[in-house]
């Protein structure tokens, strides 16, 4: 029985997100041998070629209404009490579309019949994609795959489209209970969900990169070259780097003059600051570039929700690595054992000086293994299967 995804935008790999749905979509199609993604034509013209080449897929795009149609579908989404930034992207063509599809599947399998047979599941990704689900048939099996909760820290940040803390809140707490089932990214979020719905069904499905793909790289301790790979475009990930320019690397050069910051990833309009130690890369194509030639990998997110897919990145390239202990609260890392944890300015300088000097590369190795087991998609393939 195949399943059916569904996503509000078009299935592309520039985002910590879309990261997500894709490791979520190779873990459903190796269950299953197939899988349908239904998803909105929106963001790029189509599906990148990662997501073609999945064995089992099939995409379907949904040409979501505009003008009246449009209006009237976000006109009912708010009066559901779905916030502003996601009724935006609330489609009765989505939900038509995945109904259409997993109606198709029951009918190939018998699970339409009442006969007993198994009936297929939406799954759908986001909370976008939850609200739009909201009118999907009570029997049909709905499957909340959420990349963070959202409530436990989106209020905090510079988005005024998700409402006060309250209603943004009330809609996740009905999100959670419309699902038959919630896939949240770590425990702590799983704890959150239960808080706010003691009777939602809720599993860990972690965050996962494709380890078995990512060759590990050797550290290069003599570069004293630093990495912060993000989308800059997130605020978390912006007030990340203004910490880590505005307070850590100046008292890290006090330490260790020659060290050298790389920032990869799209966001940053121009050079983020003008000492020839940082390096401003930008978006790249290749991400292991991102990786060759560096000492260590930093992660200094100071606020945010789920597991930083880049500190899974960061794990599975083998590279040691710097972290919050904010950044790291999502995922199964040990001070000391799988990367270093250090709050404060003082100590995050202290921490990457002492491992530009130190080089301990088994912390890389432990990271890596820890990926595997844990953070691979082959590791979560038990988890979404139905």
């Amino acid at each position: 029985m195949s399943d059916v995804l569904v996503t509000t935008h078009t299935p592309v790999r520039e985002s910590g997100r879309a990261v997500r749905t894709y490791g979520i979509a190779r873990a459903l199609a190796a269950t299953s041998g197939r899988l349908m993604l239904v998803y909105a034509q929106f963001g790029a013209a189509e599906p990148d070629a990662a997501f073609r080449a999945i064995p089992g897929i099939e995409l379907h795009p949904v040409q979501p209404s505009r003008g009246l149609g449009r209006a009237l579908a976000y006109a009912r989404a708010r009066a559901r009490g779905v916030p502003n930034d996601f009724a935006r992207g609330v489609s009765p063509e989505l939900v038509a579309a995945a109904e259409r599809f997993a109606a198709r599947e029951d009918a190939a399998h018998g699970g339409a019949r009442g006969d007993g047979g198994a009936r297929a599941r939406v799954i759908a990704d986001g909370p976008t994609a939850g609200a739009a689900m909201f009118p999907l048939p009570r029997a049909r099996t709905l499957v909340y795959s959420a990349s963070n909760l959202e409530s436990s820290f989106r209020h905090t940040l510079d988005a005024p489209g998700v409402g006060s803390e309250q209603a943004l809140a009330a809609f996740e707490r009905r999100l959670l209970l419309r699902a038959d089932e919630t896939w949240m990214v770590s425990e702590a979020d799983e704890r959150g969900s239960l808080e706010l719905a003691p009777a939602a069904r809720v599993r860990v499905v972690p965050n996962v990169v494709d380890v078995a793909r990512i060759v590990p790289v050797e550290p290069a301790p003599a570069a004293r070259r630093i990495v912060f790979v993000a989308n800059f475009g997130y605020e978390p990930n912006r007030n990340g780097l203004r910490f880590l320019l505005d307070e850590v690397l100046p008292r890290l050069w006090e330490q260790v003059p020659e060290a050298r910051l790389r920032l990869v990833g799209a966001g940053l309009d121009g050079p983020a600051s003008p000492d020839e130690r940082v390096e401003t890369v930008g978006f790249v194509d290749d991400i292991a570039d991102a990786y060759a030639d560096v000492s260590v990998a930093v992660v200094p997110l100071l606020q945010g929700g789920g597991s930083p897919l880049k500190f899974v990145e960061a794990l599975a390239y083998g590279l040691p690595i710097v972290a919050t202990a904010h950044a790291a609260a999502g995922l199964a890392v040990r001070d000391g054992e799988h990367c270093r944890l250090a709050d404060g300015a003082e100590a995050f300088a202290a921490a990457l000086a002492a491992q530009l000097r130190d080089g301990d590369e088994q912390l890389g190795r432990r990271g890596r293994a820890l990926a595997e087991q844990r953070y691979s998609i082959e590791a979560i393939e038990p988890l979404v299967s139905a």
